[in-house]
């Protein structure tokens, strides 16, 4: 046999073909119906044994051989076409099954115990087989899916959605991917994703299908896209101005609250890089502890303050809240900052020092230059000196326009009793 193409067919069908000698011994041979060489000469020896005895001659070249449990229909070549000194020809088994007696073997050998759902129904409806995924869908065994028909198992309006889908396969003649909703035997409504395709089984066109369920998966995903829109309606009507950093600090989500605190564009708010909308303060080093921390997982939740900067160069102190946003593999990816309390926008001031700093908070106190003198341990001259100069930095002529300018600009934290420095205490931090 010369035809590759032909004898790679055979290779999987139930049929042998044999050239022999004249002592019909095998010289070459081929198909998938014996496993072996020993085999198919014991079958070749048989078949001549049946030839030689008498009554049992070969009718017009086709004879039936019985062989190990098995018929084979023998055809042999007219006498006049065989090649000198050999005998060649074809037996094709009678009534063969595939292998271990299983119909559909070359699907169901991959998709029986595979996790997805799969089937071959006719195009009447009938379950010609189901593997046990597709069986316990139901609630029941592959042996009773085979030979019943779709609307024993699925609602009427199932039934009638399954069979469309059927024929619009039959009809296409190609594969169709898609997502299709289905009734548990439970009651609850389930989700599966899969393929559909024409397949041909014993001269007819069939359907066959295979799905993977996805209702948790669509549930896990309908749960987080909600929690995404609370989020994002948190973000933008809460009032609150917050910012989704990520990890190396560039702002990749902002609410209207922030663009509106740093007083630009929302488009121009995002992609920059948080530092750049900070003032170069003594706060800064407490943020960036708080950073380091989150980042690399120490902590998950900091409190800390810093002096922002908006787009016409004012400043205005403000009090932060980050929190961490990890991975499933546990990487900190991004960090959330919500800013709670701010003071009023002001032009930047000369640094003060500590002294100047707790002038101004017991000034705001009440305290009198003599009260001021003795709690920090100064002379009255030195009080004197420090206010004068305090007026002349912040531009404020009196004692009450002092105070006044000390909230405005952010230097006493306009929340505390008694005054006290915006910038004073250490971040509140959350393991």
């Amino acid at each position: 046999m010369d035809d590759s193409g032909l004898r790679a067919l055979l290779e999987h069908l139930p049929v042998s073909w044999w050239e022999a000698d004249e002592q019909w011994h095998l010289l070459e041979r081929g198909g998938g119906a014996f496993g072996d060489l020993a085999t198919a000469q014991r079958f070749l020896d048989r078949l001549r044994q049946q030839m030689t005895s008498p009554g049992h001659a070969a009718q017009d070249g086709h004879c039936l051989v019985q062989f190990d449990g098995r018929t084979f229909e023998v055809r042999l070549p007219p006498n006049g076409s065989r090649d000198p000194g050999r005998t060649c020809g074809l037996a094709v088994e009678a009534q063969a099954r595939p292998v271990n007696g299983r119909r559909y073997a070359a699907f169901a050998e991959v998709a029986d115990f595979a996790p997805a759902a799969a089937f071959i129904r006719d195009s009447e409806g009938l379950y010609l087989w189901a593997n046990h995924a597709y069986a316990h869908l139901y609630g029941t065994t592959p042996e009773r899916i085979a030979g019943s028909r779709i609307e024993d198992h699925d609602s009427p309006s199932d039934a009638a959605q399954f069979r469309a889908l059927d024929q619009e396969i039959l009809s296409r003649g190609k594969p169709v991917r898609h997502t299709l909703t289905y009734h548990r035997s439970d009651g609850s409504t389930g989700q599966a994703a899969g393929h559909r395709f024409p397949v041909e089984e014993n001269g007819r066109t069939c359907v066959a299908g295979i799905y993977v369920d996805i209702t948790e998966h669509t549930r896990a995903m309908n749960q987080r896209r909600e929690a995404e829109e609370s989020l994002r309606a948190l973000r933008d009507h809460s009032g609150l101005p917050c910012a989704l950093l990520s990890a190396g600090g560039r702002i990749e989500q902002a609410g209207t609250a922030a663009a509106e605190l740093f007083r630009t564009r929302l488009s121009d708010l995002v992609g920059r890089r948080a530092h750049t909308l900070l003032a170069a303060t003594a706060e800064l080093h407490q943020l960036r502890h708080a950073w380091e921390g989150l980042i690399s997982r120490r902590i998950r939740r900091a409190e800390t303050s810093a002096v922002l900067l908006d787009a016409q160069g004012n400043q205005r102190r403000a009090r932060l809240h980050l929190a961490a946003v990890t991975t499933s593999a546990g990487r900190a990816s991004h960090v959330w900052a919500v800013v709670t309390h701010q003071s009023l926008a002001h032009e930047g001031h000369p640094p003060l020092t500590a002294a100047q700093i707790r002038i101004l908070s017991l000034l705001a106190e009440g305290s009198t230059n003599g009260e001021i003198a003795t709690s920090l341990k100064l002379s009255r001259q030195a009080v004197d000196y420090h206010l004068s100069r305090l007026r002349d930095l912040l531009h404020a002529p009196t004692r009450p326009a002092l105070v006044a300018r000390a909230y405005v600009l952010g230097i006493l934290a306009p929340h505390a009793w008694p005054p006290r420095p915006a910038a004073a205490g250490r971040p509140v931090r959350s393991a």
